[in-house]
């Protein structure tokens, strides 16, 4: 009788299980697995007069993967997107480490809105909005002249790009690092100071490997928004040189080659997904069951 409980209640909690995961499983299912299903199958489709047609060859991914510009492209935006997400995981440390240390639960709260601010405006409208201010003639210039300084060019070029993924990545990054850093255990912090320990090695030996998850993932999260963004690329860095989001408009644009660029999306997702799987291995590689 007792046996008989259990499994009812086992099947009972199954059922509830499967009842409130339903709804993401068929979200997931419709608006990712199957569209990702129709976009690797695309990229063994071809082109004729500028029409597709849904047959199998390899063509497209021979001529993505042998291209020069596919392979320049693909080396500059991962690395431009690594660099962005440790100089942005680097430089929020600070600002998250006083947020979650240094002030009051209630400025904290204050100064964590005023971070989510940003995302009130469309991110288009804020790239726009820099222009204004980074142009030949812009505001920073048009005060460098006034004082005897030679002009700074940014608009087209690395810098302007780095400049948007900074923009777009670091309120993120610093709110996840604020969050992790808040559930660190203050008695670990407590204790190394007991036993003597300066600041900066409390931070290295204590705070860091405690937070070390939610460090990792949001710099996971700053590469993951630099690698896809087509607007910094090309409103800041002018498309000079270009970047993977903007190689696959460049192929949709010329010919109407959706094939190759459901190649280079594809190649995208698998180096996003690699690396993804690498930092969380990273994250919790060293983490053991209780």
């Amino acid at each position: 009788m007792a046996d008989r409980s259990l499994s009812h209640a086992r099947a009972s909690r199954i059922r509830f299980a499967v009842f409130l995961g339903a709804p993401t499983l068929i979200w997931q299912l419709c608006f990712f697995v199957v569209p990702l299903g129709f976009l690797v199958a695309m990229t063994f489709w071809s082109v004729r007069n500028f029409r597709l047609q849904p047959d199998f060859t390899f063509a497209n991914w021979s001529t993505i993967l042998s291209a020069g510009f596919f392979q320049s492209a693909y080396v500059y935006t991962f690395s431009l997107s690594a660099l962005v997400a440790v100089f942005v995981s680097v430089a929020a440390f600070p600002v998250a480490y006083v947020l979650a240390f240094k002030v009051r639960p209630s400025t904290r709260m204050l100064l964590a809105g005023l971070l989510v601010v940003p995302f009130f405006t469309s991110f288009p409208v804020r790239i726009y909005s820099m222009q204004i201010f980074f142009s030949p003639n812009g505001l920073i210039n048009t005060a460098l002249d006034a004082i005897g300084i030679a002009p700074i060019s940014v608009l087209n070029s690395p810098t302007g790009t780095f400049i948007g993924f900074l923009t777009l990545t670091a309120p993120l990054v610093v709110l996840l690092q604020t969050f992790s850093l808040v559930a660190v255990d203050r008695q670990l912090v407590e204790a190394a100071h007991n036993l003597r320990c300066g600041a900066l090695r409390t931070v290295f030996t204590i705070v860091i490997p405690a937070a070390r998850v939610g460090l990792v993932v949001a710099g996971a999260f700053a590469f993951v928004l630099a690698f896809g963004d087509y607007i910094s690329p090309q409103f800041l860095g002018g498309s000079n040189p270009p970047t993977l989001s903007i190689l696959i408009a460049d192929q949709v644009k010329s010919g109407n080659h959706w094939p190759r660029a459901s190649v280079v999306a594809v190649i995208m997702i698998a180096t996003l997904a690699l690396v993804l799987g690498a930092l969380l291995k990273l994250a919790y590689g060293g983490r053991k069951a209780a």
